[in-house]
């Protein structure tokens, strides 16, 4: 029952997902913009504590509510830790009424044919499996686009609906994320390409099954309406990919049927030098914004 309330919220209710996965190596910088810089851990296990305690004062705010927060992405270490003694996926999903994800990948292999495709994932269905037993709904994984190149772009939807196939094999729904990065010359071209070859891909999508996908903004607004409008789809998610709060809601105001998950636009203007009156009248300030423009479109 738990599992068909969170697919009825992540198809169809109002909202946007929180972006609250980052890893290893955007970890510090995520941290700098909230105010604590590298002088104040020692090791990885001291800045990712720092990082949780960032996460949690962001799911504890009275404003991220599933009201206007549809869902969360979470980093492996934050679904293996706890909030208040209770298990981040738990605690997002019964305090906040927030679905629960999870980043799945292990960061980008180097660049060919002007992309970076995913590192290898051994260990995928170990943690495929970890993920059911916490209670999280679905994945994402995040591989990039630099270049209209075709033959790059075709690996790139290959690579994320071959693993897409074997995440929906745990019962879990895959958030496909192929980022076209946004100060490429040739971003229109990259997204058209993109566009046919996930059309291609669709087939792939075994029956019954539903696959979400996370795409940067586009150049040209509602590209990807038939994807948002296609029954094997379940949601198409923007990322901010770089763009300021203001400049993601504006755009993604223009594409109808698209929603929010951003996660530096999310943050932007959050501080650990803030009081909690402070910190969640900011927060609620972005939630509100990123809601509207989520429903706006």
């Amino acid at each position: 029952m738990t599992q068909e309330k969170m697919a009825d919220q992540a198809a169809n209710k109002d909202g946007f997902i929180a972006a609250l996965d980052q890893s290893g190596g955007s970890t510090p910088k995520a941290l700098k913009l909230y105010g604590v810089d590298d002088s104040q851990w020692s090791n990885d296990e001291e800045m990712f504590g720092l990082i949780h305690k960032m996460r949690a004062q962001i799911i504890k705010s009275p404003a991220f509510s599933g009201d206007k927060v549809m869902g969360a992405i979470l980093f492996e270490r934050t679904m293996d830790g706890d909030i208040d003694g209770v298990p981040t996926a738990q605690y997002l999903w019964e305090k906040c009424g927030v679905v629960p994800f999870l980043k799945v990948d292990k960061g980008l292999a180097e660049e060919k044919d002007g992309v970076k495709l995913m590192k290898p994932m051994p260990d995928l269905d170990a943690l495929l499996e970890r993920a059911v037993k916490k209670g999280i709904f679905g994945t994402k994984m995040r591989s990039v686009i630099d270049a209209a190149d075709p033959k790059g772009i075709a690996a790139i939807v290959d690579q994320q609906f071959e693993v897409g196939k074997q995440i929906l094999s745990h019962g879990l729904v895959p958030i496909l994320e192929p980022e076209v990065t946004i100060s490429i010359a040739d971003k229109a071209e990259a997204e058209d390409i993109l566009l046919a070859e996930i059309t291609k891909h669709l087939d792939d999508i075994p029956a019954g099954k539903q696959v979400m996908l996370k795409l940067t903004l586009p150049t040209k607004a509602n590209l990807y309406k038939p994807l948002i409008d296609d029954p094997r789809i379940m949601r198409v998610v923007a990322l901010s990919g770089g763009y300021s709060r203001e400049e993601a809601n504006e755009k993604l105001a223009q594409n109808t049927g698209m929603i929010a998950s951003f996660s530096r636009a999310l943050t932007e203007g959050l501080s650990a030098q803030q009081s909690d009156e402070e910190f969640n009248a900011k927060l609620a300030a972005a939630i509100d914004s990123i809601f509207e423009a989520s429903r706006a479109g």
